[in-house]
C-alpha cells in the first residue's frame, strides 16, 4: 500500500514526489512517456530554451560580435548540430529526474495510469501487462496538450504543434505562426533568427495578451524591428498541404471579414493548451471537470473524492511549470498534515524572446479594473551602466505600488535577463515589501538589477541615474 500514487511525471508530479518522500511518505509515480519530466523537459520549456539560446548565438555571430571588436567570417548554420545539442540538454535533464526518483526511493513505473477506484490506480505497462497499485492518496498531474483548430490537421511535418516546431529538419523559407502568445513568439523568434520569414497571425489586437499592455507593445515593436511580421485581429480559417509540399493558408480579418491567401513552407499552430483529462478514469469516481476539461478542486486541491488531488495544467490558472511544481509540493505537504499553500499573486510569467519579458503581480490594466490606487515607476535599460557595457540596452523596468501603502503590487520587465531579474521582485512581494524597501536595498554596481532599484525609486519620482 502506497501513501501516494502520482499519475504524471512532469514538474508537478516529480517535484511533488520528491517532497512527499522527504516527508516520509511511500510514493509511486507513473509516466506514459519513455522518459520523465513531462512536456516541460521533453518537448516544451527546456528544448525551446536550448534552441532560443543557440539561435541567439547565431545572430550575435552574424551581426553583433563585430560591435565588440570580435570579427568573425564564414559563419554558417549547422541545424543538425544545433538540434543534437538541444537533445543532449533534454536527455541529461530527464536522466537527472530519474536519478532524483531513485535517490528519494520513489517507485517509478512507465505506462498509462488511470483511476480504478478511489484507492486503486491501474497501470498499463509498456509490455502490455497491467498492474494495480493500492494507495491511500492519488495525485493527478497529467499536464496538458496543444489545442487544435477546426479544419486544420497537424501532421508534425508541415503543419506543426510546438512539438514539431522543435524538430524541423530544415529552416522553412516562409513560416506562419498561429497565435501571438508565449509559445508562438518564442518559437517564431527561433526560426526567424535562423533565416525564416515568419508571420504571426493573432486573433486579438495585441501580442502577449496576458502581460502588461504597455510592456507587450514594446515587445511587439522590438520583434517587428527584428524582422517578424504580424497580422493582428486575424484568424487562419484553412491550412492545407499542397502537392509541392507547400502549405496554402487562408487568413481572414476579424474586423471586416476580408481574406488573403499565403503559400508557406511551415505552419505552427500555437493557440494555447488544454488539460489532459481524458482517459484518466475520472468518471469511475465521479470527479467533476468543467466544459474546458479542467478538473474541479477545492482550496486544498482535493477533487470530489477527498483523497484524490489534481494539480498543474489539469486545474485552472496559468499553465506554467513553476506554478505546477509548487502545487505538487503543496499537495505532498497537505497529505503529510502540513499547511501546503500556493500564493498565486506571485507566480511569475516569462516570455523568452529577445528582449525577454518577465512579470509578477498585477498589470496596470488589472489595477485599473479593480479600482486599486497605484503609483508607477519606470527605468530604461539604456540608462543602466551594465546594460550599456553588455550592448543590451533595449527595454525597461516598471514597478507598480499601492498609492497609499506603497506595497508592491506588480513588477514588469522587458529587457536583458528579465527572467532572472524577476525573482527579486517575487521574493519582495512574498514578504509584503514596499517600493521603498526595494529602493533602499543595496544593488551591486554595475548590474542589470540596478534598473529595478531605480524603477522603485521612480515610484516616488527620485530615480538617480537618469
Amino acid at each position: 500500500m502506497f501513501d501516494l500514487v502520482i499519475i504524471g511525471a512532469g514538474p508537478a508530479g516529480y517535484t511533488g514526489a520528491v517532497r512527499a518522500s522527504q516527508l516520509g511518505l511511500k510514493v509511486a509515480i507513473i509516466e506514459k512517456r519513455k522518459t520523465l519530466g513531462g512536456t516541460c523537459l521533453n518537448v516544451g520549456c527546456i528544448p525551446s530554451k536550448a534552441l532560443l539560446e543557440s539561435s541567439e548565438h547565431y545572430v550575435q555571430s552574424l551581426h553583433e560580435l563585430k560591435d565588440h571588436g570580435v570579427e568573425v567570417s564564414g559563419v554558417k548554420l549547422n541545424l543538425a548540430k544545433m538540434m543534437e545539442r538541444k537533445s543532449k540538454v533534454v536527455s541529461g535533464l530527464t536522466q537527472g529526474v530519474l536519478g532524483l526518483m531513485k535517490k528519494n526511493k520513489v517507485e517509478t513505473l512507465f505506462g498509462f495510469g488511470k483511476i480504478k477506484s478511489k484507492n486503486e490506480v491501474e497501470v498499463k505497462l509498456e509490455d502490455g501487462s497491467t498492474q494495480i497499485l493500492e494507495t491511500k492518496n492519488i495525485m493527478l498531474a497529467t499536464g496538458s496538450v496543444h489545442n487544435t483548430l477546426p479544419g486544420i490537421t497537424i501532421d508534425e511535418q508541415f503543419i506543426v504543434s510546438s512539438t514539431g516546431a522543435l524538430d524541423l529538419p530544415n529552416v522553412p523559407e516562409k513560416m506562419i505562426v498561429i497565435g501571438g502568445g508565449y509559445i508562438g513568439l518564442e518559437l517564431g523568434s527561433v526560426w526567424q533568427r535562423l533565416g525564416s520569414q515568419v508571420t504571426v497571425v493573432e486573433y486579438g489586437d495585441k501580442v502577449a495578451g496576458t502581460m502588461d499592455a504597455q510592456i507587450g507593445k514594446l515587445l511587439h515593436r522590438s520583434l517587428e524591428k527584428q524582422g517578424l511580421k504580424f497580422l493582428m485581429q486575424a484568424k487562419v480559417t484553412e491550412a492545407k498541404v499542397q502537392n509541392d509540399n507547400k502549405v496554402k493558408v487562408v487568413i481572414e480579418s476579424v474586423k471586416d471579414g476580408s481574406k488573403q491567401e499565403m503559400l508557406v513552407d511551415a505552419v505552427l499552430v500555437s493557440t494555447g493548451r488544454r488539460p489532459y483529462s481524458e482517459g484518466l478514469g475520472l468518471e469511475t469516481v465521479d470527479i467533476k471537470k468543467d466544459a474546458r476539461g479542467f478538473v474541479s478542486i477545492n482550496k486544498k486541491f482535493q477533487t470530489s473524492e477527498t483523497n484524490i488531488y489534481a494539480v498543474g495544467d489539469l486545474i485552472d490558472g496559468p499553465m506554467l511549470a513553476h506554478k505546477a511544481e509548487e502545487e505538487g509540493v503543496a499537495v505532498a505537504e497537505i497529505i503529510a498534515g502540513k499547511p501546503g499553500h500556493v500564493n498565486y499573486l506571485t507566480v511569475p510569467g516569462v516570455i523568452y524572446t529577445w528582449p525577454e519579458i518577465a512579470s509578477v503581480g498585477y498589470t496596470e490594466e488589472q489595477l485599473q479594473e479593480k479600482k486599486i490606487p497605484y503609483a508607477s515607476g519606470k527605468f530604461p535599460f539604456i540608462a543602466n551602466g551594465r546594460a550599456r557595457a553588455l550592448g543590451m540596452t533595449e527595454g525597461q523596468v516598471k514597478v507598480l505600488a499601492h498609492k497609499d501603502t506603497d506595497e508592491l503590487l506588480g513588477v514588469h520587465i522587458i529587457g536583458p535577463r528579465a527572467s532572472d531579474m524577476i525573482a527579486e521582485a517575487v521574493v519582495a512581494m512574498e514578504f509584503g515589501a514596499s517600493s521603498e524597501d526595494l529602493a533602499r536595498s543595496f544593488h551591486a554596481h554595475p548590474t542589470l538589477s540596478e534598473a529595478l532599484r531605480e524603477a522603485a525609486l521612480d515610484v516616488d519620482k527620485r530615480a538617480r541615474q537618469m
